[in-house]
């Protein structure tokens, strides 16, 4: 994979902490919808919300570890895979970049 330009390098650099704390924000609001559930046992709750720890802590490593920019537009491909790039951040990008991430993730 070839590796972006340094204008998108930059989106992605700045893009990079403000997805991640979309992600850590959804995760949160589902464990506390998960602790609110009075219809399960605490243990239940806490074995669920353990699990979803145990995956979500595997997909931040996926998504945010070690950003380089021979894997930026792997990366920049599966945050927006997500939902967790915006349209404005997805159109700083340039056209090359956006393009590349659309056929990454097979869109038209």
């Amino acid at each position: 994979m070839r590796e972006i330009k340094e204008p998108d390098w930059k989106v992605l650099r700045r893009v990079h902490p403000r997805a991640l704390e979309r992600f850590c924000e959804g995760v949160l609001a589902e464990i506390g919808r998960i602790a609110r559930d009075g219809s399960k046992s605490h243990h239940a709750r806490y074995l669920q919300i353990f699990r979803i720890i145990k995956q979500s802590d595997g997909e931040i490593a996926r998504l945010f570890d070690n950003p380089r920019r021979s894997h930026a537009l792997t990366m920049l491909a599966q945050i927006r895979s997500q939902g967790l790039l915006t349209e404005d951040e997805f159109s700083s990008l340039s056209p090359e970049t956006r393009g590349a991430i659309q056929m990454l993730l097979g869109a038209e």
